[in-house]
């Protein structure tokens, strides 16, 4: 398999070879003749995914030449991208979700936030400048690396990321006695699980932000939260798959 990423801003390109082992025949002179031949390639990375099923890229991630990632921005912030780091594809359309996102959560620098399934940091970074303290949660390791670098890129301090599943560290976060006053809820395409919805009703934050990219699954999510104690606010539509069926969908619930 094949994967290309471009950071619409730096310019920069990577190129993810997906292979089910690391031995690949003449690795080292596609490495080589692409470095001669492609001098706009910032970065080769073979990513090996031994694993016969619907998941593209595997764990393990092997760079054959440049950093291992690129750069891109968003407003006024940097991030490093790498292979398995999730972000948005439509850079101009982001930077709306996520200025709205900070809209939606009306932060006067008090609060507290939870982000939930926060990727390389993009909406916990453009939020921690008017929160007292963001907390990421992510599954992917390497996208928590990111966030981490990024935070310490932009000399954002006031941001925490852990990595594994939200729906075992929001439970366990919240038993150790931590509190959000906002959370924002960034799931894939399945939705949230409904340990983390019953934690989220148990933990009653003033507002939650949802953004979703499956509206079916953003109603079945949206049912429970209505029905344990919160009234619809706000909803935004975003298109930012043009001339697709696809559309992002952002919500704001707050306490009854």
């Amino acid at each position: 398999g094949l994967m290309v990423r471009n950071g619409q801003h730096s310019g920069q390109w990577l190129l993810v070879l997906v292979a089910l082992t690391e031995a690949v025949p003449h690795l080292e002179v596609l490495s080589e003749r692409l470095q001669a031949q492609c001098p706009w390639l910032t970065s080769l990375v073979l990513n090996i995914n031994p694993e016969r099923t619907n998941r593209v890229l595997g764990f393990e991630d092997k760079v054959l030449f440049g950093p291992g990632y690129i750069e891109e921005r968003l407003g006024h912030l940097d991030f490093n991208l790498s292979p398995q780091s999730f972000f948005q594809v439509n850079p101009s359309q982001t930077e709306q979700l996520y200025g709205l996102v900070q809209d939606f959560a009306g932060l006067d620098g008090s609060q507290v936030v939870f982000d939930l399934y926060s990727g390389v940091g993009t909406i916990a970074l453009f939020l921690a400048a008017k929160a007292a303290k963001v907390v990421g949660i992510e599954s992917v390791a390497q996208a928590v690396a990111d966030a981490r670098q990024n935070a310490e890129r932009n000399q954002i301090t006031n941001v925490e990321f852990h990595q594994g599943q939200a729906e075992v560290l929001m439970p366990a976060l919240y038993e150790q006695g931590q509190r959000a006053d906002v959370v924002v809820l960034d799931p894939p395409r399945k939705g949230c699980d409904k340990a983390l919805l019953d934690t989220l009703l148990a933990m009653a934050p003033q507002a939650v932000v949802y953004v979703s990219c499956d509206p079916a699954n953003l109603g079945r999510d949206l049912a429970v939260l209505l029905a344990g104690g919160y009234r619809l606010d706000k909803v935004q539509p975003l298109d930012m798959f043009p001339h697709s069926l696809h559309v992002e969908t952002l919500v704001l619930l707050k306490r009854n």
